[in-house]
């Protein structure tokens, strides 16, 4: 059984069955990790207050039958959108950590043209990719970068737009 302690931004919350809750965080040391959390959704839950999407905390894990939050202790809350949270835990690989995003997102320095380049997609000179003009918003789908006009046919909901 192994038990892991780090400072952890926690990304996102997603219920499991009646008051349980699987989270995933993005650490300073182990990159994103997606773990369970056995009652955090029940009233009484001393962890719930210190596990919502956007909050700096440190929290131990213990890997048995998956990865198990076993605590968690707030330190900080980041000023970032939730949209903005939504989609760093869609582009985040498990196991990868990322000093350089780290120290972006606990020093309030976040924007996402220097998140993607730091992820290896740098969107300074890049075109869209159907049209060739200049690029004004990045496609998760399909981990594109697309001009405002050609971003205005895709889905909303998978768009990030680099200019706002």
């Amino acid at each position: 059984m192994q038990e892991y302690v780090t400072d952890a931004v926690v990304l996102n919350k997603d219920p499991v069955r009646d008051a349980d809750a699987r989270y995933s965080f993005f650490t300073k040391r182990f990159g994103k990790i997606v773990a369970k959390a056995t009652s955090t959704r029940k009233i009484t839950s001393k962890l719930a207050g210190h596990l919502e999407p956007g909050t700096v905390a440190q929290i131990r894990i213990v890997e048995k039958h998956g990865a198990q939050l076993v605590d968690a202790l707030k330190s900080d809350k980041l000023t970032m959108a939730l949209p903005d949270l939504r989609f760093l835990n869609l582009l985040l690989a498990e196991g990868e950590p990322e000093p350089a995003l780290w120290a972006e997102l606990v020093n309030g320095n976040f924007s996402w043209p220097r998140t993607l380049r730091i992820l290896g997609w740098d969107p300074e000179g890049g075109v869209c990719e159907q049209c060739g003009k200049k690029i004004a918003a990045f496609y998760l789908t399909r981990q594109e970068f697309f001009c405002a006009a050609c971003a205005s046919k895709l889905d909303r909901n998978a768009l990030l737009l680099l200019n706002a």
